[in-house]
């Protein structure tokens, strides 16, 4: 299942905004408060409970500085998926997106793909309005 978010532009140098989100504690203000519990965070990793009890865990797996971050699920994900954020420079803002590809069974990507979504949306405003 693949999933892109809507593109948003950020009035931070991109920059700015790969150094914010290099940072996997970082992740965590770009979440909905309501509905994500237990948010834990080290120098490579995050992980945390969404609605509904799947715990999430995302690894920091490559950078390429100032165009992407891609990250990998860890042990305690309901499935395997790969996430990246891409960056583009537009002069002195930043376009971003999130990209997401995971194995999942028909059944599950039936329950997942609307919350993942719009999760995936709300995360790009938030790092718009994280800058503002």
């Amino acid at each position: 299942m693949k999933i892109e978010s809507k593109k948003t532009e950020v009035t931070a140098s991109i920059e700015d905004v790969y150094k914010f989100l290099i940072v996997p504690s970082n992740i965590e203000a770009l979440l909905p408060k309501d509905n994500i519990k237990d948010f834990t965070a080290d120098d490579k990793s995050c992980s945390f409970k969404v609605q509904g009890g799947f715990t999430i865990t995302l690894i920091q797996e490559s950078m390429e500085e100032n165009k992407s971050i891609k990250f990998k699920s860890g042990e305690k994900s309901p499935f395997p998926f790969n996430l990246s954020v891409e960056l583009t420079s537009i002069g002195d803002n930043t376009e971003g997106h999130l990209l997401f590809d995971g194995e999942v069974n028909t059944f599950m990507q039936m329950m997942v793909k609307k919350p993942l979504t719009n999760l995936f949306d709300y995360m790009s405003h938030k790092l718009k309005s994280q800058f503002e």
